[in-house]
């Protein structure tokens, strides 16, 4: 199935499972979204392989960024009209508090989304919605290659 296909299947369904089964690496670190009240709400599912620090127990700040990058590409291939695998140019992530070892939530919305480049607005959170534990900015090629 071709990356069209899977976005597609994707948007038809509100699920973003189709999409994630591509993506090795999102599929390790538990990912899956889902479309909540208009939202497409990008979730990290606990795994002990998460954690980062045991002493806490805390989620290693690596995976709260591939979270937050990866809720950002998520949100710009479910707004397009059209498929571009979209490539980070910069991501920025504050880290704002320890993450504990549950379920984790992110959601992106696109501040501004140009013919080359797009960025992104993203935050996650885990119990609170307005108690972010990280947030991030980021930047994405969005052209497609000539």
């Amino acid at each position: 199935m071709t990356l069209v296909a899977r976005v597609a299947a994707a948007k038809a369904t509100g699920n973003l499972g189709p999409l994630i089964d591509v993506i090795p690496y999102a599929k390790f670190l538990g990912l899956n979204g889902t479309v909540v009240d208009d939202e497409l709400i990008t979730t990290m599912a606990f795994l002990p392989t998460n954690i980062g620090n045991p002493a806490l127990p805390a989620l290693h700040g690596g995976t709260l960024g591939a979270l937050l990058e990866s809720a950002a590409i998520f949100q710009l291939l479910w707004a397009a009209e059209t498929v571009v695998l979209p490539k980070t140019i910069t991501i920025t992530v504050d880290y704002l508090r320890s993450a504990a070892p549950v379920d984790t939530y992110a959601r992106g919305v696109i501040v501004r989304h140009g013919r080359r480049v797009a960025n992104v607005s993203v935050e996650a959170w885990q119990d609170d919605r307005a108690r972010p534990v990280a947030t991030a900015h980021a930047h994405f090629l969005v052209m497609a290659d000539s």
